[in-house]
């Protein structure tokens, strides 16, 4: 089986964008592939933390993972820290890694924005930690959104140039798996913006922790427009609020565009949501409270951690010794 890498930060309780845009197809890929799956709290700090509530994150979010279906029997969930070999390849990744290769990140623009020479340099080299996650482990797919493919290039970039520095064919290729009928969630009040934690309104995002009566709120307050839904497809062109609605009822049932707008075409956005919200508990209900129940039994949530570390560790421990052999690191 391909081995799959991937990441999630620890930046709060994970919304319905990252479910629908990543969870859940990282639960499906458990069936027929190698999943190796890391909360990064190395990558949170690129931006200060604090650390009782980065803590408290890190366990939120692996808790939410393990609700939302991960496997630890399946799958490794650990978290990245508690596994050093991430951090020794980072280095080795720093030196090979041009600066004129980070300068062209458009991530890294976007968020230092006027602030580039206040930002910390972790958050410049984020890329080149990124690409030490994945090839630590020798994966050679990783499920991400179209904001990572240009990092995943760059990863590629820096194991080809590891390969001809040190005269070894070592670090595989990197694949970006793109999955997912909702693979962007849109803002519930503004169908032109993802779904984000840091949106000023509570109301744009659902959280996989809201309990009934909140979901069911924020999608009455949903904006969309005067005209009732399309029958088709094509009628929901320059209505990115519709869009999105449509968007993810197709994802939670599993269908696309054309089949949702069959069942509901012609109706007014009243009802549409109704059956959305509805839809929304069904799937959310039981996250929510296995969640809590992992939350309240530490013990056994950092016993997974634990564990899957030990197990990553095992994976990373060769394949970054290597590295550091072929670098020239003397071995004592």
């Amino acid at each position: 089986m391909q081995r799959i890498f991937s990441g999630i930060q620890p930046s709060g309780v994970p919304h319905l964008g990252n479910y629908l845009g990543a969870v859940r197809n990282w639960v499906r890929l458990q069936q027929d592939h190698d999943c190796i799956y890391c909360v990064v709290d190395l990558h949170a700090i690129t931006v200060w933390q604090d650390p009782k509530e980065l803590a408290n994150q890190t366990r939120g979010l692996a808790a939410a993972l393990l609700a939302c279906g991960i496997d630890p029997k399946a799958s490794l969930l650990f978290h990245q820290s508690a596994v050093y070999a991430h951090l020794r390849l980072a280095w080795i990744f720093n030196c090979v890694a041009r600066m004129g290769w980070l300068n062209r990140m458009t991530q890294f623009k976007e968020k230092a924005g006027k602030e580039r020479e206040n930002v910390s340099t972790g958050l410049f080299t984020y890329p080149n930690l990124m690409a030490a996650d994945i090839l630590a482990y020798h994966a050679t797919r990783v499920p991400v959104g179209d904001d990572q493919r240009q990092h995943l290039e760059l990863a590629n970039d820096i194991a080809q140039k590891f390969n001809h520095d040190y005269g070894a064919e070592f670090f595989p290729a990197i694949e970006p798996m793109i999955l997912g009928p909702a693979a962007r969630v849109m803002s519930l009040r503004d169908g032109s913006k993802k779904m984000s934690k840091s949106d000023a309104s509570g109301q744009s995002v659902i959280n996989l922790n809201d309990d009934a009566d909140t979901i069911a709120l924020k999608i009455r307050r949903a904006k969309t427009d005067p005209e009732p839904l399309p029958s088709e497809p094509a009628g929901l062109e320059g209505r990115p609020e519709a869009r999105n609605l449509v968007g993810i009822y197709a994802a939670l049932t599993d269908t696309d565009h054309a089949a949702v707008l069959r069942e509901h075409g012609g109706k007014g956005f009243g009802a549409f949501k109704q059956v959305l919200a509805d839809l929304l508990v069904a799937h959310l209900s039981p996250i929510a409270a296995e969640t809590q129940r992992l939350l309240a039994d530490s013990a056994t949530l950092d016993g997974i951690l634990h564990d899957g570390a030990r197990k990553a560790e095992a994976i990373a421990e060769p394949i970054v010794a290597e590295a550091e052999r072929l670098v020239g690191f003397l071995k004592v």
